[in-house]
């Protein structure tokens, strides 16, 4: 019953949170639904808020510009441009003394002055000019004595060096000839030395050949005195006699190491033996022990059935 109940209240449990899963989706459902709306309703206002500023420029270009209004005369900035300037000229009869246009002191031969100025900026353009055409040929005299200077001076370092090559040619060549005269000394004291060499080599093989090293004379490693009997430098080996005290010595340690192992394997055998009799023996009990006590129930069975029929009768 408890289970049942148990699994009644985690069904119902499923079913709220299934009902409140579709509830959030819904709900999320409407949040994008809403959000798509506020978004198309904001697009569109800016689009009106657009046309409506776009249409007032254009009223206000078409129909309401600068120059048609009353006071554009006085804000027009190109009125300066459009009015007559109070002078304009030293004759202007506009000049009157009152009007203050036209002062003593003032340059009346201007067109003159500069016609002067233009002529001497003319004259001092073609001074310079000839200046430079001078300046330019004094110049170009100048990079040709120089390029003539260049070209003696490239000729004696030329003719330097061809000099300088052949009296290094020169001693190469001495060189040479002293280097080929001390070749030939060095290779005829080679020579010699290599002769000597030979005859030294074939002495030092016939002395060894001859002496106690090579025949390996066994008499060579008896030391002097009791203290060193055998000289290990010299010794060359066991003779026939110690190589059959050591056979015979090896055999011996065969032989007890076999004895040894034969004793060892008897030892294990008696204890295995042993070990087997012990579990024999245990076996053995074990089943005893067993068939006692099997014995003893049946005794105790049949007791028991006894006391149960004598209950029964009574």
């Amino acid at each position: 019953i408890d289970k049942d109940a148990l699994d009644a209240q985690v069904k119902e449990r499923k079913m709220q949170e299934a009902a409140e899963k579709a509830e959030h989706e819904r709900f999320a459902h409407a949040m994008k639904k809403n959000d798509k709306l506020i978004c198309l309703l904001e697009e569109r206002q800016k689009n009106e808020i657009r046309d409506m500023n776009k249409a007032l420029n254009e009223f206000q270009r078409n129909f309401q510009r600068p120059e048609t209004r009353r006071e554009f005369d006085l804000n027009d900035p190109q009125a300066l441009k459009k009015d007559r300037p109070a002078r304009v000229s030293d004759d202007d009869p506009r000049c009157s003394v009152s009007g203050m246009q036209k002062f003593m002191g003032e340059d009346l031969n201007y067109d003159q002055r500069m016609k002067f100025q233009k002529e001497q900026l003319r004259e001092w353009s073609l001074q310079q000019q000839k200046d430079w055409k001078n300046a330019l040929a004094d110049q170009k005299l100048a990079d040709d004595l120089y390029d003539k200077f260049r070209i003696e001076l490239d000729r004696k370092i030329m003719e330097e060096q061809r000099k300088e090559e052949e009296s290094r040619r020169d001693v190469c060549t001495a060189i040479k000839t002293f280097n080929r005269i001390q070749a030939a000394e060095l290779d005829h004291k080679n020579e010699l030395e290599k002769a000597q060499k030979i005859k030294d080599d074939m002495d030092e093989i016939t002395c060894l050949l001859r002496g106690d090293f090579l025949s390996e004379n066994p008499d060579q490693a008896i030391g002097p005195s009791s203290k060193h009997p055998v000289l290990v430098d010299r010794w060359k080996g066991l003779n026939q006699e110690q190589l059959m005290a050591i056979r015979q010595f090896q055999k011996e340690q065969v032989l007890e190491k076999q004895r040894v192992r034969e004793q060892e394997r008897r030892r294990e055998a008696e204890w295995d033996r042993q070990r087997l009799q012990a579990a024999r023996a245990q076996l053995l009990w074990e089943r005893q022990q067993q068939r006692q006590s099997r014995e003893q129930r049946q005794d105790l069975d049949v007791r028991n059935a006894e006391l149960s029929q004598e209950q029964k009768a009574k």
